[in-house]
């Protein structure tokens, strides 16, 4: 049986055991390797698992004293399988990838680690990334704990239902139309898309690349801000990445400074959402009312966002994914096999176009935010969906013309260079988390942690989780 005292504890009062000596890590990496066994073959979060390196890492960490092991002292995080970690399997959900143990990490994998964290685990994500529901031919579904007939959204929804089950205090995930939002909005945790460059990675197919970042997960906000706060940093192998800031994002979640002015909207006038989603959102944003927050519904001009997030997402693919395309094509998903061929469609004019338009749009959301301290909005349109639907494929009446356009709502907010995140804020009447999604303006991580914090506290929804998997009803 897993140590139930230490898997419902938080990520912050974990470090403190750490950083006191009650605990040490290899204590953690039992406590995860009993719960996994104990609920992970119902949910399918961690489909890869490294004790044995986790081990031998956390031996190097306890020959430092306590104190001195970085930020994290020894916290097991797993990491999202798009991303390398060196000696371990790495699929990217992908059967071209299926036997893929790459010799280096990738140096946001590295920068964690000489923070004190110890990789345990991979978490399940669609191939490439590619769609908002954990699915791949290698590793199969992951499910939501809530319901396990209910998708855990994605692409991060490994991680998210890792966190949700207990089989993780912290998790990383990457973000480019909502894939750390999602999940966190359909598994009842937190996740944040930084700003661009908050994050270093090692570049992959574009220097300037930037629809993608990498991101933090975790059970409640604070606990986000001190995984935040270990990612974070210049790298000089990111030439985009930026400094880290004179004060820590977990001392800004902990500052209980509430926003003045905030916009609430239930769509950004550019998509359909379930009214009950939409109530539940729009109930939980009004409650900042009671932090002496002026509350009121507006939202920036983002009208172009459909069009321009398609170009740009098909690009992006092009970039990436072309050569695989060629060489592998059979071993590729219908979606992803779009994906690219709608990116080698484009035209030099069609780029042009939607470069502007992001431009434009981003100048339209930065004015926005002289008035307004934070945005908020459903961070999904629905609730969780059945497991066995690849996409949603319509909202309240509206069909959607594609898998992806269901996310516009967080894609939106991608291309307008702002962080964002998904805090849990209520339940469906069937007893489904539905996420709240708060925007600051670009690189107002601070400003939004704090925000967060103060609304969490409000809404009485930390500690929800850790949870058992549970059946459908």
């Amino acid at each position: 049986m897993a140590d139930q005292g230490l898997i419902q504890a938080t990520a912050c009062a974990i470090v403190e055991q750490l950083n006191s000596g009650d605990v040490t890590p290899l204590d953690l990496l039992d406590a995860l390797q009993a719960r996994i066994a104990e609920v992970d073959g119902e949910v399918n979060a961690l489909p890869t698992l490294c004790f044995d390196r986790a081990r031998a890492h956390a031996k190097e960490l306890m020959k430092k004293p306590a104190g001195q092991r970085g930020l994290l002292a020894g916290l097991p995080v797993p990491i999202k399988d798009l991303t390398a970690v060196a000696g371990v399997l790495t699929t990217q959900g992908s059967p071209i990838y299926k036997d893929a143990v790459p010799a280096r990490s990738d140096l946001l994998v590295e920068h964690l680690e000489t923070n004190g964290a110890v990789i345990y685990a991979k978490s399940n994500t669609p191939e490439f990334g590619a769609g908002a529901n954990t699915f791949n031919e290698v590793f199969g579904a992951t499910r939501n704990p809530w319901d396990l007939s209910r998708s855990a959204a994605g692409s991060s929804g490994g991680a998210a239902a890792a966190l949700a089950t207990g089989t993780a205090w912290l998790a990383h995930g990457t973000d480019m139309g909502g894939s750390l939002r999602n999940p966190a909005s359909f598994c009842g945790v937190v996740g944040m898309r930084p700003s661009i460059g908050r994050v270093a990675h090692t570049p992959v197919s574009q220097i300037d690349r930037n629809i993608t970042v990498h991101g933090p997960m975790a059970r409640n906000v604070e606990d986000l801000a001190l995984l935040l706060d270990a990612m974070s940093g210049e790298h000089p192998a990111d030439p985009l990445s930026l400094p880290s800031l004179p004060f820590s994002f977990q001392s800004a979640a902990r500052s209980g400074k509430g926003p003045s002015r905030v916009a609430y909207s239930p769509d950004l006038g550019i998509t359909p959402v379930d009214p009950e989603v939409a109530a539940i959102t729009q109930k939980a944003a009004a409650r900042f009312a009671e932090a002496g927050a002026i509350v009121e519904q507006a939202h920036p001009d983002l009208r172009e966002a459909h069009e321009c997030f398609h170009v740009l997402r098909a690009f992006d693919f092009a970039l990436t994914k072309a050569a695989l395309l060629r060489s592998k094509r059979d071993m590729l998903k219908p979606e992803v096999i779009w994906n690219i061929e709608e990116g080698l469609k484009l035209t030099v004019e069609q780029l042009e176009r939607a470069e502007a338009q992001r431009v434009a749009m981003t100048a339209r959301t930065i004015e926005f935010f002289k008035t307004y301290d934070l945005l908020l909005t459903p961070a999904t349109i629905v609730a969780p969906f059945p497991v066995e639907n690849r996409y949603v494929a319509e909202c309240a009446g509206k069909k959607f013309d594609n898998y992806v356009e269901w996310l516009a709502i967080v894609y939106a907010i991608t291309l307008v260079c702002c962080p964002a995140l998904s805090l849990p804020c209520g339940f469906t009447a069937t007893g489904l988390p539905v996420g709240l999604q708060m925007v600051a303006a670009p690189r107002g991580e601070a400003q939004l942690l704090a925000g967060a914090r103060v609304l969490e506290d409000i809404l009485g929804v930390r500690g929800t989780t850790p949870i058992d998997p549970r059946p459908p009803p």
